[in-house]
């Protein structure tokens, strides 16, 4: 059987990048890994063909090929995915859709052939024999959070790895907190469930014998879910894999804050190459925090853990929230500052949305607020999907105010100065990490041109770079890479 698997691309959003990557000579941030799970899931004599719309063309001759379709997607990509199933449909092939988009808004989908929603790993023999039978039903669903212990190695031989920044890997799906804006416990669970030891070695096995060496990010939602079985299997094993291998990979994740009271986590996971994490900071106020049941945030200083966990050696990356119920007027500057003084360089931005099936579209459309469904790209305005307390437009304008105050040439710079003061990386002899490839030459010279010259806020730039040659000059690489993702962020804002 011939299965072409497609992922539809997203529009410019926040971790998009496109800008830069054409800089740096690549296309997309991060390649498909649920579709590349898939497609090492199909039986081995079956023919298969990935697309990944973000770095090539979908053509109509590809879609004649194949006996079947395969879409995957994500909330934000949910237009692209229509008109991918439009095309797929005048072109009379039969459709095979899951992931996130699917699973928690399938009424919207109800023209798709077949629709395959939850995890798949425990459904999958099933549709394969479905398939060979000519019996495919038109829903799979599985409410149950499958065992992950032992499951498929991606299938990396299905993309140019070149094309991407960075590559996945995935060891945990689920999230011990229950946000009431995320869909991540309706997704994958309270419990965090881990693949084996021997699993995660086989899978940065199979990144390294492709010849990747460079970023990986585990795309867990909480990486540590479970911090002591992480702390006593999973952490030694990666560092012990790294120095076997002359580290050459570095990774980067996402974390709850409740990261900065564990010493020994953040000690084995700088030790085992990870550099940054992103953390849902929402809001510096405790009414917000309280609204939206995140309470790992609440009593404490989250400034304070930030710094923390930047002084261990990673850069902190955060998701800041407006919109909630219990927002004032002053959210607007209090946002500001606290990004400002955190040195979190990577600022998130988002207006507050209510993404299908979370507990809080489930309170707004009780008390009918809600006005239509989400994109999913809540970092612009127009993705505001229901009444909020806050006058509409005040809500707007500040969040405008937020992300045009804090991407602005001077206020950025600054921020990465507040970084590199705190930010104390590990200093490892690697041949493999400190490998100059060409990517990090086009990086040098794209910031030259386009920030030392070309653009405005020119001398920002120039200071920012002066000072880290006098100052922190071993962070010299830092100042450049967080210096050219600013052309990005500024396009964004």
């Amino acid at each position: 059987m011939k299965i072409l698997l497609v992922y539809p691309d997203y529009e410019e959003t926040f971790w998009s990048f496109k800008r830069v990557l054409r800089i740096l000579g690549k296309k997309a941030s991060f390649p498909p890994l649920g579709l590349l799970t898939v497609g090492a899931m199909l039986p081995g004599d079956w023919e298969k063909r990935l697309v990944d719309m973000n770095t090539d063309i979908l053509k109509d001759e590809y879609i004649k090929w194949a006996d079947y379709i395969f879409i995957s997607a994500m909330i934000v990509q949910k237009e692209s995915a229509r008109r991918v199933i439009n095309k797929v449909k005048k072109l009379g092939k039969p459709i095979v859709a899951g992931g996130p988009l699917f699973t928690t808004g399938w009424e919207e989908f109800t023209d798709v052939d077949h629709l395959v929603l939850g995890e798949v790993e425990e459904t999958f023999p099933a549709i394969v024999e479905d398939l060979k039978n000519g019996t495919l039903k038109k829903m799979y669903t599985n409410d149950r959070f499958p065992d992950i212990k032992e499951v498929a190695i991606p299938d990396w031989n299905l993309i140019k790895v070149k094309n991407y920044n960075s590559l996945c890997i995935q060891l945990s799906r689920g999230c011990p907190f229950n946000c009431e804006f995320c869909d991540v416990v309706k997704l994958n669970g309270r419990v965090p469930r881990l693949k084996s030891k021997k699993q995660l070695i086989a899978e940065l096995e199979a990144l390294y014998r492709r010849g990747w060496r460079a970023g990986v990010f585990f795309v867990d939602d909480n990486f540590i879910g479970n911090k002591a079985i992480l702390k006593k299997e999973y952490l030694p094993a990666i560092i012990e894999w790294q120095n076997k291998k002359k580290y050459p990979f570095s990774f980067n994740t996402q974390a709850s804050i409740n990261l900065a009271d564990d010493k020994k986590i953040m000690q084995l996971m700088v030790e085992a190459g990870f550099t940054a994490v992103f953390i849902g900071i929402e809001t510096p106020d405790a009414d917000g925090l309280e609204e939206c049941g995140k309470f790992q945030n609440k009593n404490r200083n989250l400034v304070e853990s930030v710094k923390i966990i930047q002084n261990n050696g990673m850069e902190v990356q955060g998701g800041f929230i407006v919109g909630f119920d219990s927002d004032k007027v002053s959210i607007f500057q209090r946002q500001i500052e606290f990004i400002q003084k955190s040195g979190i360089v990577t600022a998130m931005v988002s207006i507050l949305n209510a993404l299908p099936k979370t507990r809080l579209y489930q309170r707004l459309k009780e008390t009918n607020r809600l006005v239509k469904k989400t994109t999913g790209n809540n970092t612009k305005i127009s993705s505001l999907n229901f009444i909020p307390k806050m006058d509409k437009n005040v809500l707007l304008d500040g969040f405008k105010k937020i992300s045009s105050t804090i991407y602005a040439p001077k206020a950025y710079y600054e921020r990465i100065r507040t970084l590199l003061r705190e930010y104390k990386p590990v200093k490892r002899k690697s041949q493999n990490l400190h490998t100059l490839r060409i990517y990090h030459i086009r990086a040098l010279i794209g910031s030259i041109w386009w920030l030392g010259i070309k653009q405005r806020g020119r001398h920002y730039f120039w200071k920012l770079i002066l000072w880290t040659i006098a100052k922190r000059p071993s962070l010299f690489p830092y100042a450049i890479g967080f210096s050219l993702v600013g052309i990005h962020f500024r396009a964004i804002s």
